[in-house]
């Protein structure tokens, strides 16, 4: 009897002071100061953009305007610190050397220095015919013809041996590669040599060139008929070719969403590594803004 006697006044008890035991642990919770709560929202909003803060994103169009900053989708060879200290060494080798916006189809000028050269330069004005290559490993093929013989550079776009890179004439193809016109009619290929560079308005929109060529007799060097090409007259080729074609062709690999999410890096990815280099491209083209600004000011 004692004992529950006991029991009822505890519980009593307890009930009486819960209220104020909870007051109590409440008022005993630190005190937030003005400058912990500063950082705090710093912190917070370092880690997302819900609090209002201003977020990095880049431009869409920066995927086929610098589409070598992205790493190569290959599993094997993907390495996040490699990734990151190439971006590093390509934005460093921009600050040195200017490597203007371009596309396949793009009319180019490149100067390498040439030990055996006279003046130790030498120049080499072409149409861009194919591009390709992730990280310091990107490349570009220029085209020409020269004395009636069709010249082809592969230059590496971070090599430090290149001094200048100038685009002559911006413009687009509507093939992503222009492989063929090694099979077309010299005209096609041909551009001076003393070519000087076309004005553009700055933020116009990049033209696409319609042109189709027109192919030489077979042989070729690849089967054409084989790929779709827009930017080709009609090649004129017996029937039994195109049948050929449509026996090795794979209309399907269009719809194949894991062959392109193997072939391609995830957009969530390359919105982080645009945003990435994206301040850095901005800073460089305003020094160089800056630069032409202040030569111009001195040859007045």
């Amino acid at each position: 009897m004692k004992n529950h006697l006991q029991i009822g006044l505890a519980l009593s008890f307890f009930k009486r002071n819960a209220v104020s035991l909870t007051e109590t642990l409440v008022t005993h919770q630190p005190i937030e100061t003005s400058d912990e709560a500063g950082e705090r929202s710093v912190s917070t909003q370092k880690t997302g953009d819900e609090s209002g803060n201003t977020v990095i994103v880049a431009p869409p169009e920066f995927r086929f305007m610098y589409p070598e900053f992205l790493p190569d989708p290959a599993p094997g060879t993907r390495n996040r610190l490699r990734e990151k200290l190439e971006r590093m060494d390509m934005l460093q080798r921009r600050s040195v050397i200017e490597i203007p916006e371009f596309y396949t189809g793009s009319i180019m000028a490149v100067t390498v220095a040439d030990a055996n050269s006279p003046n130790k330069f030498a120049r080499f004005v072409g149409i861009c015919i194919q591009r390709g290559g992730s990280g310091l490993r990107a490349w570009f093929i220029l085209r020409n013809v020269v004395d009636k013989q069709g010249v082809e550079i592969l230059y590496e776009m971070y090599c430090p041996l290149i001094q200048k890179i100038e685009v002559l004439r911006l413009e687009r193809r509507l093939d992503e590669s222009l492989l063929y016109l090694r099979d077309a009619l010299p005209e096609y290929s041909t551009f001076p040599l003393n070519m000087e560079q076309e004005r553009r308005l700055n933020n116009s929109v990049v033209p696409i060139n319609p042109i189709k060529v027109k192919l030489r007799p077979r042989p070729w060097l690849e089967r054409w008929e084989r790929q779709n090409l827009q930017g080709v007259e009609d090649l004129n080729l017996p029937q039994r070719f195109y049948d050929k074609a449509e026996k090795v062709a794979k209309p399907w690999e269009k719809y194949d969403l894991m062959l392109h999410y193997r072939k391609t890096i995830p957009a969530e990815e390359q919105e982080k590594i645009f945003a990435e280099v994206h301040s850095q491209l901005q800073q460089q083209e305003l020094k160089r803004k800056l630069r032409r600004r202040r030569g111009f000011d001195n040859e007045q």
